[in-house]
């Protein structure tokens, strides 16, 4: 009968280990995207190749201890780019649908605050192939002429790939090249854009009237197939050639439909003809079809360029432009210049005047002005001229000169802007002279100069102008340098002089310039005065929620200070303890000048009263901020180590296991020594708990504590909740789930070598280095260069055949013991047998069933050359089983065999048997790692298992 009540925690003793578990963050990378291949490239680099619109999935396994947390970030093809905005703070980096942009280096970056962070990264390189575009040239010399015989032409194929395309021109079915035809060369031409090959045809013969094809291809890289393009070249084939209905420019009254034509005068095969605009797109309710281009009752703001484009491959496109411009009248302005001459700012009898009219219109040329004075028309005379284009004003203005200003000259002069025979209205602005018209003068009104107001409120800045006439007022700030106005705008006009904001915020705080405009007013220095903008906002303070822990009976000093805030000081500070008012803490006199950007509050000494959440409301006279600490002498929660190299050992006789927890405590020195752990395990989908205490003595940090769960039953998973208690009570529970599992992959990154042993029989043993660690003396040409992943700091299990190793001399390096839960096994792994002196490399199961026997399951022989090949292996074990990697000396030194990446897994191996002599990677490459995503990656944990 099945057993109702499982006893999870066997009294079996409790383990502590000296410091020093704290490890620094190590990462790798590897990859389970929809990958091409995973290679080195001359610089053993990581180069990770995926075809553009496939999920690249890239993931960082991390040791270390505290747990790393990992941060993802990528540049482009350089080092010295900017990171980018791709950052993500996860262990996995996904992207769907990679585009061509998105290829670079990528980053991933583990840290847990011992040592230095780790940094790893490889390349990806996206590849594309773009469909091909032919175009077809003649001599520069008859580009005007038809494709006659007796002229060369030239075939342009272009592509954008990657990598770089291979071009095939073909004739027909035919495919041409230099040495088959006297008449064509291909080759490619400097300074273009995109990858380009040329045919060239020389001198046209009757033959070479013919459909041409250019085909591109990356030679199926990633999937990709080839791609091609194909062109009948004829007698009449000839470049696009337009002509308009209209001139090139076109001058419209507003509301009136235009219609233009582009006509096509040549060109075959027949030109695809397009309209655009610029700037900006076909005015909404065009209707562009074929070559005729319709816009109804057009508008001024559909004035610009019309381009008509004809492109058929041959040549280059044709293109006519229309200049559309819509009579339009807008923004009239003017200006008064006193005396030029005696640089006079006031107007005076006895001297020289002029008055400048200006409208901004299209066409600016065509527009005509007329000046008035008191409503009628102003006669021209010695002594009053109309000049235009005035070099030192805009363009198109004109200005009323008036010499040796009369009494009789005071009066009002009007100006008009108009379009002779146009339906535009016109435009005009009066300007009156007389004794009392007078340059302006601005200021602040009184109390005015500083404006101070609330964030969120709204504001209204100031200055007064007088004068007659009285100009616009343009605002800006001078505070910082190229700040904008909160408008977005650099300078703003305000008629009458009064800048005006909606919620204001405390980064519009600053000195504003108010100053005449010089237009609409006197042509002269211009005034100004400025305006201070003070936004007061409540305080911001540190830390805004504070974790406090200390051992009771020693003191707790809180301090809330504040960081910004206008006004910046402090006018009020309260304090609360559970939400209780506390009297004011008492203030030190000579501290109190320095206590206007703090408050402090002093516990002699804590207890568990005195435990509990407190909160410093600070004031600023605009409002508050609060500083939240939660105090107590709770301790600080474990942390689990999860770089255990093998947690899991199976029992012999039964279908449980039991997993070794190994954690550390966080700052144990913060509070009262920890007395014992609350641990509870619960099976997961299930409600009860079995709960035990945990005693120990005095943790330090650092220290690896351990505990051996036990009868845990295969194949579930449990939740284990582990918490630590001091004097105080119970401190931060910590959480995590753990697993049994069969599948299982060793890279040999951990210096316990997923709990693989050195066979104590054997002649000698297995080595672990890597490419960091090996002799820069070894024996030249065998043995492996780096292990599987080619990073130098990846690591791999080798046999070292120098002296005093002699022929037939074997190493051999047995796993853990595995419970046989499956008819059928597979063991896969890769091995380097590179050297003219390279023995046997053999792979036996050690049964445990009744007794211990030893059977060959594999064995290879020789030089295989220097790369790194894959094995499969097919097992089927009868009990409880363990491999042994057999490592024989063959007859000379040169004979180092190296092996990485073991994975045993459930089911049968691959159908496609590899063959033990083929190359799984070409020789310079390095294979990629064949980790799963569900395993723990550099820490590959094995699992001993015992079945009945």
């Amino acid at each position: 009968m099945e057993v109702t009540c499982l006893l999870l925690l066997a009294l079996i003793p409790f383990h502590c280990r000296g410091q020093g578990v704290y490890a620094p963050a190590q990462a790798q990378i590897v990859h389970a995207g929809q990958a091409c291949v995973v290679k080195e490239d001359n610089i053993s680099e990581r180069v990770y190749t995926i075809r553009e619109g496939d999920t690249l999935v890239l993931q960082c396994l991390v040791t270390g201890h505290p747990r790393p947390q990992v941060r993802w970030t990528k540049t482009a093809g350089s080092a010295s780019d900017k990171f980018q905005e791709t950052s993500v703070f996860n262990e996995t980096l996904r992207i769907e649908r990679i585009a061509r942009t998105q290829g670079g280096r990528y980053y991933c970056k583990a840290e847990n605050g011992v040592g230095v962070p780790a940094i790893k990264s490889i390349r990806v390189d996206v590849q594309y192939l773009d469909e091909p575009v032919l175009t077809v040239h003649q001599t520069v010399s008859d580009v005007r002429g038809n494709f006659y015989q007796e002229k060369t032409v030239f075939l342009r194929c272009t592509v954008n790939s990657n990598p770089p395309a291979r071009f095939i021109w073909k004739r027909g079915s035919d495919t041409l090249s230099h040495s088959q035809d006297n008449g064509v060369d291909i080759y490619e031409p400097l300074y273009t854009q995109g990858e380009t090959k040329v045919l060239k045809l020389k001198n046209l013969r009757p033959q070479d009237y013919a459909s041409y094809t250019c085909q591109v291809s990356v030679r199926n890289v990633c999937g990709i197939p080839d791609k091609a393009i194909t062109f009948r070249l004829t007698n009449t084939t000839a470049p696009p050639a337009l002509k308009l209905s209209v001139n090139e420019t076109l001058v419209v009254n507003p509301g009136e439909n235009v219609t233009v034509q582009c006509l096509l005068t040549g060109g075959d095969p027949l030109p695809q003809l397009q309209w655009t605009h610029g700037p900006g797109p076909l005015p909404l309710g065009a209707l562009a079809q074929g070559g005729t281009l319709s816009i109804p009752s057009v508008q001024a703001r559909d004035s610009g360029y019309y381009n008509c484009t004809a492109t058929n491959n041959v040549g280059n496109p044709a293109k006519k432009t229309v200049n559309l411009l819509v009579r339009s009248l807008k923004n009239a302005t003017f200006q008064i210049t006193p005396d030029v001459i005696k640089e006079s700012e006031n107007i005076q009898l006895g001297q020289d005047l002029k008055l400048s009219c200006h409208v901004d219109a299209v066409p600016q040329e065509k527009v005509t002005y007329q000046w008035f004075k008191n409503g009628k028309p102003a006669r021209m005379s010695k002594r009053l001229l109309v000049t235009r284009n005035d070099p030192e004003l805009p363009a198109v203005t004109s200005s009323l000169e008036l010499i040796d200003l009369h009494f009789s000259d005071y009066g009002t002069y009007l100006c008009m802007a108009s379009f002779p025979g146009s339906p535009v209205p016109d435009l005009s602005i009066e300007v009156n002279i007389s004794s009392e018209t007078v340059p302006p003068t601005i200021s602040v009104p009184k109390g005015r100069a500083v404006v101070t107001v609330r964030e969120g409120a709204p504001a209204e800045l100031q200055c007064e102008v007088r004068g007659k006439p009285r100009p616009p007022v343009l605002w800006s700030r001078v505070d910082k340098e190229a700040a904008l106005l909160p408008s977005g705008l650099a300078l703003e006009e305000t008629p009458d002089g009064k800048l005006r904001l909606e919620r204001v915020s405390r980064d519009m705080s600053g000195t504003y310039r108010c100053q005449t405009a010089r237009y609409n007013g006197f042509n002269v220095r211009p005034r100004e005065a400025q305006v201070q903008l003070t936004v007061h906002f409540p305080p911001e303070v540190e830390p805004g929620s504070q974790d406090v822990r200390q051992a009771l009976g020693r003191p707790v000093h809180l301090r809330c200070s504040l960081l910004r805030g206008s006004p910046q000081r402090i006018a009020l500070a309260v304090w609360r303890f559970k939400g209780q008012l506390l009297p004011p803490p008492p203030v030190v006199p000579a501290a109190a000048a320095e206590a206007s950007d703090h408050a402090e509050l002093r516990l002699d000494a804590l207890t568990r009263d005195s435990s509990g959440t407190y909160e410093c409301s600070v004031s600023n006279d605009v409002g508050s901020a609060t500083c939240l600490f939660q105090v107590s002498a709770k301790a600080y929660s474990p942390e689990f180590y999860f770089d255990t190299p093998n947690p899991t050992r199976s029992h012999k006789l039964s279908k449980n296991y039991s997993y070794v927890l190994q954690w550390t405590q966080r700052e144990p020195d913060a509070v009262d020594p920890v007395l014992n752990y609350r641990l509870s395990v619960r099976q997961l989908n299930q409600h009860n708990a079995v709960v035990k205490a945990i005693p120990v003595r005095r943790v330090e940090k650092g220290q690896l504590l351990e505990y051996i769960l036990t009868d845990l039953r295969v194949p579930h998973s449990y939740e284990i909740r582990l918490t630590p208690y001091t004097t105080f009570g119970a401190g931060d529970m910590a959480s995590r789930i753990i697993h049994y599992t069969e599948h299982n992959t060793c890279h040999f990154e951990d210096e316990k070598i997923c709990g693989y042993t050195q066979d104590l029989t054997d002649n000698f043993d297995w080595t672990r280095q890597n490419a960091l660690t090996q002799n820069p003396k070894r024996s030249p040409n065998t043995g492996p260069p780096t292990d599987i992943s080619g990073t130098p700091e990846g690591y791999y299990m080798f046999i070292e055949t120098s002296r005093p190793r002699e022929l037939g001399d074997r190493a051999r390096l047995v796993s853990p013991l595995y419970n046989a839960s499956a008819k059928f096994y597979c063991v896969s792994f890769f091995y380097h047998m590179y050297g003219k002196h390279i023995g046997s490399l053999n792979l036996l199961v050690r049964s445990r069933n009744k007794g211990t026997l030893d059977t060959h399951a594999w064995s290879l022989s020789g030089n295989k050359g220097n790369v790194w090949q894959q094995a499969h292996v097919p097992i089927n074990p009868s009990g409880p089983f363990q491999i042994i990697f057999e490592g024989v000396r063959g007859s000379g030194y040169l004979g180092d065999i190296a092996i990485d990446d073991v994975m045993l897994k459930k089911g049968e191996c691959p159908r496609k048997q590899m063959d033990p002599n083929k190359v799984v990677v070409m020789p310079g490459n390095r294979a990629p790692r064949l980790s799963s995503l569900k395993l723990f990656g550099p820490m590959a944990i094995f699992f001993l298992a015992w079945q009945r």
